[in-house]
């Protein structure tokens, strides 16, 4: 994964901070594949060729967590024909990275209602969580199954549980109590989201964690979407005033 630095790149080096965690709603595969008259499932590969091209900038640029939208709760509504088209291409490129992506030190981890998944891809989803458990160079999460509502109730649950089994006392529940149940705890809220396609919305996404998130929205489909892009939406965020809500006197 060693390439020369761009322009960009080192621009963005220069130029200020670099997000910590960066979240990407990857969107466009459909319209990629359809505007060549391609079925479906061809836009969903070349998208996962540009998953490698976002976790090799986000290397080279230094930021610590990628979390990357790519299979949510809705689309298990879509037609079976492209589930399984996606979940063998899920299984495909676990098999294809497993080993470069160890080598780079990074740790991947599956978010979402990881038992809905057929048995063949939740245990290639848990061989490569084994396998690069360790990396200390980038944490990449993977949002599979996944719908920050479904999340949000689930945090809620877990903890109204802790509460009825006396494990945490009613007025002790907090907003950092409540992020400790949601999938990302580990982590810190992303700094960045950035959606292709050009779409206006969420989707479902992060809810919870993304409330002061700076978003970057760019009309570049996710097929076409290389680290470039990437680094064009880290100078975005450079140039942002974050406030958090507070104004300075």
């Amino acid at each position: 994964m060693s390439t020369p630095p761009s322009a960009r790149l080192e621009a963005l080096r220069l130029h200020g901070a670099i997000p910590r965690h960066i979240a990407i709603i990857m969107d466009g595969n459909g319209r990629w594949a359809r505007e060549r008259g391609l079925a479906r499932p061809a836009g969903h590969q070349a998208g996962a060729r540009a998953v490698r091209e976002a976790v090799e900038g986000a290397l080279h640029a230094g930021v610590e967590v990628l979390t990357l939208f790519a299979f949510s709760h809705e689309n298990w509504q879509r037609p079976q024909a492209e589930i399984d088209a996606l979940m063998a291409l899920l299984e495909e490129y676990i098999a294809k990275e497993a080993a470069e992506l160890r080598r780079e030190g990074v740790t991947v981890r599956m978010l979402g209602d990881l038992d809905r998944l057929a048995p063949s891809a939740r245990e290639a989803v848990d061989r490569i969580e084994a396998h690069t458990a360790g990396g200390a160079r980038l944490a990449l999460n993977i949002c599979l199954s996944y719908g920050a509502r479904a999340e949000i109730v689930r945090a809620a649950r877990r903890l109204a549980e802790r509460v009825r089994d006396g494990a945490l006392d009613l007025d002790a529940v907090t907003e950092a109590n409540f992020a400790t149940e949601l999938y990302t705890a580990a982590w810190p809220d992303p700094d960045l989201l950035v959606r292709t396609s050009g779409e206006m919305r969420l989707s479902n996404f992060l809810l919870w964690q993304v409330a002061y998130a700076e978003l970057h929205v760019t009309p570049v489909l996710w097929p076409d979407f290389g680290r470039e892009d990437l680094y064009e939406a880290i100078l975005d965020f450079q140039g942002r005033d974050r406030r958090f809500g507070r104004v300075t006197a």
